[in-house]
This record gives structure tokens, C-alpha cells and sequence, in this order.
């Protein structure tokens, strides 16, 4: 692939991209969210018209039109969402639009023999006849790998693979990648987990903000090297770049939240972090470190498999949401749109959208308390909107985040959790909302703040807390969150020095949690 270009709506999604892939090769596609990693393949694989550029495969020049088109073209994908109908058995799915027939009519035992012989090759034996809704994800995975495997791809695209997999299924598909590439098969192999990459990738390309950035031999790359061209982060010094002014909490601040040992299927396996109040705590990591993951499980959106929380020195254990509000804690997630605002409602309705039991008496709501309060707060924050009334689709995205803030503030929380708090706004909205954040943060309130901006939690927090394949494996503090720290210990897992974090002091009176 050379020179692809992709817009939406006039913004560009992929500029100049490229991708080159061997026969036989195990090829690595990475890169952080909005990279274009997603785009670039589904532009390969028919689903994406491109607006310019040039695609070759199997040394002929093809433009598919469709994913059908790029399946009976050689080219097979296997998504982290399975895409396979689950209430078809096993056996059905594999050979999906593919049944071998005879007179018009589908042969079912030997349907079913190919199938079961295709699982035995992965190293899964099961009953193909049964629908495949009724097996867990990972065996999903697996069945969705025979299928690509059964149409004789030349190049099978893995997005993802490893998402739902345990140790022992990992190393099945490891073995079933490296036979591939003995029968001349090249896969292309996205994930954002570098020990895998390194484990089973021969070479990797890096995109970032819809270019090309790297390409090359998996061992002419170290891990913290490709930490940084997929940050587009060079290491030095630099001047404040964000409207945060750090300070420090002027000793050992009182506990608020602590969470230890948290695990969660295969996205968290021993995650941690403590918030004091008044600090701004990070968390950092890459893309499916565990970082939001471990955000919901504190919020009680996600149940947790093992592990504690606490707050305020008392064990926690949030079953819902609702119970985590009520405790103190208010969450803004990653996903603005999807999980944040309501688009057709008012920037008033969304603003008060969870004090309105505070605000409802026999379902009555108190509309005068109300707007009082949506005033109060639109001033406060800067909040820019021609009327309360007016519904918050229309507002910038920076604005939308800040009533998003201030729906939480109106609650009085003792912890706010932010998710990305000033991705995908402007610069201006950006440098106001980090001076929010700080500002709240020496008014008492405790803050843990995922970002995946260095700049923010350098100047922003006085911990930081790196995540890497689910686990807590570096704290620093202070003057040690630096940029060589924080992309040593996302790449390695370590901190080249020890930084430790310095024990939370007990509070002097209760803390109600």
C-alpha cells in the first residue's frame, strides 16, 4: 500500500500512508486511537473507498470493492469484535457462504468433519454442531481464526487477537501464527502488547495521525524506541505546555481512594493506585494497558474478579454506578459522545441529568434550584452556550466537556475520575479545563486523571501511576515523573530508577465514605 489517502467530511484520517508486507510475514500494525491503523485496513480489505494511492497484492494491482471481494481475493480478517453469527453452529460459521454441496444441497457430515479437523489444527476440540453463541469469546476467536484458515488466505489480518485470550490459548495462537508463516501465509498482526509483538512479529509498521512513521525490523527497534514513535515524543526538556500548575499537597496527603491487586478477566491482573485528597493522580500506559478498565471497576460500572478498594479507609465494593455517586465519586468517561452527553437533551437537562434525585421531590423537579444551579455553573466554568435550553449537540467539543465537569461538581464528589479529559478539543478549551482540574484539586477534591498526554501528567499530577498489560508497574512522584520515567516504565514495565511512592499517613478524624 503507497501514498493511501482517506478523508471524512474533509478530515483527513490517512495521509500518505503506507504498508508493506512480505510473503510469509509476520507484520506488526501498530499505533495509538486515531492512528489510522483501522482505516488503513479496512481501505485493504474493500470496506473504505480510498481517495488516493496505490494497492498491490500478489504483484497484481487490486481495488476491492468490498470485503468479499478482498476475501475471495486472498485476503482474510479476523476482528477483536467476532463477527459471526451466533446462533449458527460451529461448523456453519467456518464454511459461512462456503457450505460444500452436492445437487444443491449442503453436505453436513463432511461439513462437519472439515470443521472439527480445522479446530483440531488449533488445538480445540468441541462439538461443531453446536451453535457457536454458546461458547465463551475466546473460543469465538479461535473459530473465526479456522474460518481464515479454511478459505486459504494468502494474507490473514489478526485485529486484536489476543484481546479475550488466556496464557494457554495465546500460546495455541502463537503456534498457529508461526505455521502460517511456514506455508508461505503472511499475517498481519495488530495489538497494542509489546512483549506479544516482539514474541511473534518479524516487522512492524507505527502509524501515527493517519501517516506512516516507522517501518522496519522488529529487532532494530527497542521497546522504548517504539513507545516513542508511536507518542510522536522525543526526550527533553521542555517548557510548560499545559495550562496545569502543579503543586505539591505540602506533605503526605490524607487517603481518600486506594485499589490494590484489582483483576478483571484478561484486562486487569493485578492493578493499583492511591488518590490522596487534593491530588491530581495519573494513570498512564498505552492503549489497553488497563488504564479505563481499572477506572470502571472503581466506579462500579465493571465488577471486579479479585482485589480491593476502599475508600476513605473503608472497603468498597460498588455494584452499580449509582452506588459509587451516592459514596462521593464522579466519572467522565473516554467516550464523550457514546457515554457522556445526551445529545438531544439541553445543555440544562445534561448539566443536572445525576443530581436530579437531589433536585425531584415525589418526581417533581424543583425547575427554580435547577436553573440556579445551571447558571451558577455555566459562569463558573466558562461554560459558552446561548442558552441553557440550547441542546448540547450544538456546543464545541470543549464546551460540552466542561458541563460534563461541572454535572459532576454540582454533585460536591470527593473523587472525580477523568478519562481523557481534553482529548479532542481545542487548545484554548484544553488549557481552561487543565486549570479546572488544578484549581479543584487544591479546593480538597481528589482527581485521577487518564491521560495519555505526557505533558498533562508531568505538569498536572503529583503521582503517577503506569499500567502496562493490565498491572501496576511503576509509581512516581513529584520531580521523578519525568519523560524518560514514564516511557521507560510504559515500554519495559520498570522505572529506570526507583521512585517510590511515599506511604499515604492516616487521617487524623474519619472520613465518610
Amino acid at each position: 500500500m503507497q501514498h493511501i489517502q482517506k478523508a471524512f467530511a474533509g478530515i483527513k484520517a490517512l495521509d500518505n500512508a503506507s504498508l508493506s508486507v512480505a510473503g510469509g510475514e509476520v507484520h506488526a500494525l501498530i499505533g495509538q486511537n486515531g492512528a489510522g491503523k483501522s482505516t488503513l485496513i479496512k481501505v485493504l480489505t474493500g470496506a473504505y473507498r480510498r481517495d488516493g494511492g496505490s494497492i498491490t497484492f500478489a504483484g497484481a494491482a487490486v481495488d476491492f470493492g468490498s470485503p468479499l471481494a478482498a476475501q475471495r481475493g486472498g485476503i482474510a480478517t479476523i476482528y477483536q469484535e467476532v463477527n459471526l453469527v451466533p446462533l449458527r453452529s460451529v461448523a456453519e460459521n467456518i464454511f459461512l457462504g462456503r457450505e460444500p454441496k452436492r445437487f444443491g444441497l449442503i453436505q453436513w457430515p463432511a461439513m462437519n468433519a472439515e470443521a472439527a479437523r480445522l479446530l483440531t489444527e488449533l488445538g480445540i476440540e468441541l462439538d461443531v454442531k453446536r451453535p457457536l453463541g454458546s461458547f465463551s469469546t475466546a473460543i469465538q476467536q479461535m473459530v473465526a481464526l479456522a474460518r481464515a484458515v479454511s478459505i486459504q488466505a494468502q494474507l490473514v489480518i489478526m485485529d486484536e487477537p489476543t484481546s479475550s485470550l488466556n496464557e494457554r490459548e495465546v500460546a495455541t495462537l502463537f503456534g498457529v501464527i508461526r505455521g502460517l508463516k511456514q506455508r508461505g501465509v503472511s499475517v498481519i498482526f495488530v495489538s497494542h502488547r509489546l512483549d506479544e509483538l516482539y514474541a511473534v512479529c518479524d516487522r512492524i509498521t507505527v502509524m501515527r495521525d493517519g501517516r506512516t512513521v516507522f517501518a522496519g525490523n522488529m529487532s532494530d527497534i527497542s521497546r522504548l524506541q517504539l513507545v516513542e514513535q508511536m507518542l510522536g515524543r522525543e526526550i527533553k526538556n521542555a517548557g510548560a505546555q499545559t495550562g496545569f500548575v502543579r503543586s505539591e499537597t505540602g506533605g503526605v496527603a490524607r487517603p481518600l481512594l486506594s485499589a490494590s491487586g484489582v483483576v478483571r478477566g484478561t484486562r486487569l491482573s493485578g492493578a493499583s493506585v492511591e488518590v490522596g485528597q487534593g491530588e491530581v493522580v495519573g494513570l498512564a500506559g498505552l492503549l489497553g494497558s488497563g488504564r479505563s478498565e481499572l477506572a470502571r471497576v472503581i466506579f462500579g460500572a465493571d465488577q471486579a474478579d479479585g482485589g480491593e478498594v476502599s475508600l476513605g479507609g473503608q472497603p468498597v465494593n460498588f455494584r452499580s454506578p449509582s452506588e459509587a455517586i451516592k459514596a462521593g465519586l464522579g466519572f467522565c468517561s473516554e467516550d464523550r459522545k457514546g457515554e457522556g452527553i445526551v445529545p438531544e437533551l439541553s445543555v440544562r437537562e445534561n448539566l443536572t441529568l445525576a443530581l436530579l434525585p437531589r433536585l425531584s421531590k415525589a418526581g417533581v423537579v424543583n425547575t427554580q434550584q435547577q436553573a440556579e444551579i445551571v447558571e451558577r455553573f455555566i459562569a463558573q466554568l466558562g461554560i459558552k452556550t446561548s442558552d441553557p435550553d440550547q441542546p448540547i449537540r450544538e456546543l464545541s467539543g470543549g464546551n460540552q466537556q466542561k458541563v460534563l465537569l461541572a454535572r459532576w461538581l454540582a454533585m460536591n464528589p470527593k473523587l472525580l475520575i477523568l478519562d481523557e479529559p481534553t482529548r479532542g478539543i481545542d487548545v484554548g478549551a484544553k488549557a481552561e479545563i487543565q486549570r479546572l482540574i488544578g484549581e479543584l484539586a487544591q479546593e480538597g477534591l481528589g482527581v485521577l486523571m487518564i491521560s495519555s498526554e505526557l505533558e498533562e501528567l508531568i505538569e498536572g499530577c503529583q503521582h503517577v501511576t503506569v499500567l502496562r498489560d493490565g498491572k501496576t508497574v511503576a509509581n512516581l512522584s513529584g520531580g521523578s515523573i519525568t519523560e524518560p520515567q514514564l516511557l521507560h516504565a510504559m515500554a519495559q514495565g520498570l522505572e529506570p530508577e526507583d521512585a517510590p511512592r511515599p506511604p499515604t499517613q492516616p487521617p487524623t478524624q474519619p472520613v465518610s465514605a
